[in-house]
Parts: structure tokens; C-alpha cells; sequence
């Protein structure tokens, strides 16, 4: 047997053991993304987080926030997209796109949404001392997390 046709074997052989290697880890990994309900990696994150307002007046209200930022380059159309609380209060996007390396301040209270904030027209703060928020994309993956309270501040992004 020449030397080219054992090498060509050989690395035939390699190349059919790589193949099933990866076949056996893309279920393992695509079985990890159910039962964590993560959708694939999001330029989408939540960024800082404001629950200090103290009163019920739209001005107390509008200072309880939390910024949703596009760490991407491109624009995405956050049509669908929720933020919820741990009570599950629900914010849900509605025809809004989020340009590239920008954020948006999403408000508990009343206000005239722009490009740079938007508001949940509540009457009542949401976001507790203690509390989590949970960004979802539009067929409900969980897109970050970001929690605090007693222990800080605990940010759990994909």
C-alpha cells in the first residue's frame, strides 16, 4: 500500500470520528437551550437598573426604570419582546426597533414614548428592593436576566 493511500485512509478515518462527535454534541446542546428556555446568544441585554422612586406621583414612578440595551452593531425590532418583574407584571414592546449600540429606559410610569424611552403608563412602582428582571424575545426565550436586592446586583445574560 502506497504512503498517499494510507494517509488518505487515516485521515479519512479522523474525519468520520470527528463527524460523529459532533453529531452526539449537538443534541446534548440543543437539550440544555430547552430546558433553560435561553434563546441563542441576543445582542438584546438589560443594562442598568433604577427602582428608588419613592412615591406614587408620575415623577417617582418615571425614575423607576430599566434600561434595555442592543450591544450589536444593527438595529433590532423589539416587536414582542416583555420585561417582567418577579410578580410577573408584564411590559410588552410593541412596534419598537432599538439601533445599534443605543438603549432605551423602559418607565413605570406615564410618559410620551421616544426613541430613547418608553413608559408602562402604571400607576403603581413594580419593581420592588428585591427583585428580578426577565427580558424574553418575541417567542418567549429568555434573553437576559438581571437580578438584585439584599446580596447586590446579579446580572445572568446568555
Amino acid at each position: 500500500m502506497s504512503a498517499s493511500l494510507a494517509t488518505r485512509r487515516t485521515l479519512a478515518g479522523l474525519l468520520a470520528v470527528g463527524a460523529l462527535v459532533g453529531a452526539a454534541a449537538v443534541p446534548a446542546a440543543a437539550d440544555d437551550d430547552r430546558r433553560d428556555r435561553r434563546g441563542p446568544h441576543s445582542s438584546i441585554v438589560i443594562g442598568d437598573v433604577e427602582n428608588a422612586g419613592r412615591g406614587r406621583d408620575n415623577r417617582a414612578l418615571n425614575n423607576e426604570w430599566v434600561e434595555v440595551k442592543n450591544t450589536g452593531r444593527h438595529t433590532v425590532d423589539l416587536r414582542g419582546f416583555t420585561l417582567t418583574d418577579k410578580q410577573g407584571n408584564r411590559y410588552r414592546f410593541n412596534g419598537f426597533r432599538l439601533d445599534g449600540r443605543s438603549s432605551v429606559k423602559v418607565h413605570t410610569g406615564q410618559g410620551r414614548d421616544t426613541h430613547r424611552d418608553v413608559y408602562q403608563d402604571r400607576r403603581h412602582q413594580i419593581w420592588d428592593e428585591r427583585d428580578t428582571a426577565t427580558l424574553r424575545d418575541n417567542r418567549g426565550n429568555v434573553i437576559d436576566t438581571e437580578s438584585w436586592g439584599r446580596r447586590g446586583r446579579h446580572h445572568h445574560g446568555s
